[in-house]
C-alpha cells in the first residue's frame, strides 16, 4: 500500500459514485506527488466520508453535508504538504 492513502467512502444507495469520483479526481490533480493512492469505497446508509491514513477529514453525517472542495483541499494540504500554497483556493471567503 502506498502512503498517504486517501479514502472516499460513498453511499451506493444514494448513487454518489460520480461525486466520489469527481472528488478523487480533483484531489489527485491537485496533489499529484503528495498522495500515494486514492481509494473509492462503496458504502450504504448515506455515507460520504473522506479519510487520510485512517483519520476522518470529512463526514457528511457529522458535518451535515458534503465538503466544499476548496476546504477539503486545504484539509488534505495541511496534512500532506503544509508549506504548499493552493493559490486562489487559499483565499478567505469574504
Amino acid at each position: 500500500m502506498r502512503t498517504p492513502r486517501l479514502e472516499i467512502e460513498y453511499c451506493t444507495q444514494c448513487r454518489w459514485l460520480l461525486r466520489a469520483g469527481w472528488t478523487a479526481q480533483e484531489l489527485l490533480t491537485t496533489f499529484t506527488a503528495e498522495l500515494g493512492e486514492v481509494a473509492l469505497i462503496p458504502g450504504t446508509g448515506g455515507v460520504f466520508d473522506v479519510r487520510l491514513d485512517g483519520e476522518t477529514l470529512w463526514s457528511r453525517k457529522e458535518r451535515d453535508g458534503f465538503p466544499d472542495l476548496a476546504l477539503l483541499k486545504q484539509l488534505v494540504r495541511d496534512r500532506v504538504a503544509p508549506e504548499r500554497s493552493l493559490g486562489h483556493t487559499d483565499r478567505k471567503n469574504s
